[in-house]
């Protein structure tokens, strides 16, 4: 039962990926087609990412009124739906409308699931969690890519991914008793499990759990620049998700069906990354897996910015993806270990509101900075943007190792 509980969330995962990369694979035809601006692709990324902010922030009262099951299944309609609006859109308008229940429909369940399998699970299970919202975000712009190259249409694409959720709300409605199953079962094992630090936390060495529980966890030392990280991370990912392709049309003369191909491959990184990651997290503490990926992001953006072959351009979209692979769900899961598990719930709330506030904020700024100026500034801003969160990670591990010296456990 345990099993199949945890391929059903996988299997919700992948429903949260499929869609995330689609407007940036497919906006270089889109906006021509309707008579849209450029940069109205941050605005509909600022939208979807609003909704889901709003979400987000209100998982907690949302699971304990439907249970995490149904809050799920509703999501995956409302995300199925506005897919399948999207794909018969007359103009910008509609997309805005539809773009509102796309990012409600993600919100509550990534917030829910991330905090479920950070408190419950060890860090390779949360590894693997985002990795299959990888394979979804990798099957996002390879489809889209088939249907705009054979199908000459990027409307197609849209509907068949609708399809797809359409399916996974079938099996969610199936399985939704299962739900109910488990939890009873984890509670009944809650008690052991919490006493055993194998059974959910992983240590990170000199890294410990700081915070009292009476104080607010805004108020914790290190968890306003751990937040600045995750806003820079999301920010990251999601505007080399939107932007990477029209960068490569428009900077690099790449065709548009490349391009989101091309697109697909660094999500691939993303996707492959978390799946090494999930095994080297058996041996390798989250501090050191966050730190390499980001070096590698750095060695990534480096070889976008210089005026290399385009096979070069490729290679550093896919060190970008592999790069970022390990920080995302590592924060995540240490977040119970460094600013307690009393406190994980409230936090694990703040942070996806805040990493939403970088996808929403980041790729719009970008949108409009490339619209007045030019679009080859793409590798020189995701490599500022990626020093940035380098340094801020780093920062929060030197405050929480001066605080575990002045304050003995």
């Amino acid at each position: 039962m345990a099993t199949w509980f945890l391929v059903i969330i996988y299997l919700s995962f992948i429903s949260l990926g499929i869609p995330d990369p689609l407007l940036g694979a497919a906006w270089p035809v889109i906006h021509p087609e309707i008579g849209a601006s450029l940069e109205s692709a941050g605005m509909l990324s600022m939208i979807v990412a609003g909704g889901t902010i709003v979400s987000s922030l209100s998982s907690g009262s949302l699971i304990r009124r439907l249970g995490t099951g149904k809050l799920t299944l509703f999501s995956c309609v409302l995300t199925a739906g506005s897919l399948l609006g999207f794909s018969v859109a007359p103009s910008l308008g509609w997309l805005v409308v539809l773009a509102i229940p796309l990012g409600i429909g993600g919100g509550a369940v990534d917030a829910a699931l991330n905090h479920y399998v950070a408190s419950n699970y060890k860090a390779h299970h949360m590894s693997w969690l985002h990795c299959f919202w990888g394979v979804g975000a990798t099957m996002g712009p390879i489809m889209m890519s088939y249907y705009i190259a054979v199908h000459h249409s990027w409307r197609d694409g849209y509907a068949a991914v609708a399809m797809i959720q359409f399916s996974l709300v079938f099996l969610l409605l199936v399985t939704l008793p299962l739900w109910k199953r488990v939890a009873r079962l984890h509670q009944s094992g809650h008690s052991s499990d919490s006493a055993d630090p194998a059974a959910g936390l992983t240590s990170s060495g000199t890294e410990h759990a700081l915070a009292a529980g009476s104080q607010h966890p805004l108020k914790i030392k290190g968890v306003k620049i751990s937040l600045l990280a995750f806003l820079l991370y999301c920010g990251v990912e999601t505007m080399v998700g939107l932007w990477g392709a029209s960068f490569l049309v428009g900077a690099r003369n790449i065709t548009a069906e490349t391009a989101a191909g091309w697109i697909s491959l660094y999500y691939g990184g993303i996707t492959a990354g978390r799946f090494i990651t999930g095994f080297i997290t058996l041996k390798v503490n989250n501090r050191m897996l966050i730190l390499a990926g980001q070096l590698t992001a750095v060695a990534g953006s480096i070889l976008l910015l210089l005026p290399l072959p385009n096979q070069i351009t490729l290679i550093g979209f896919i060190l970008i993806g592999l790069g970022l692979a390990p920080i995302y769900p590592g924060l995540l899961h240490e977040t119970p270990t460094r600013f307690g598990k009393e406190n994980s719930a409230k936090l694990m709330g703040y942070q996806m509101a805040v990493a939403y506030s970088g996808s929403t904020l980041l790729p719009l700024l970008f949108g409009l900075l490339a619209t007045y100026t030019d679009i080859n500034l793409f590798p020189a801003v995701v490599l500022i943007f990626v020093l940035l969160m380098l340094f801020s990670s780093e920062k929060v591990i030197r405050i929480l190792k001066q605080n575990s010296i002045r304050k003995p456990l």
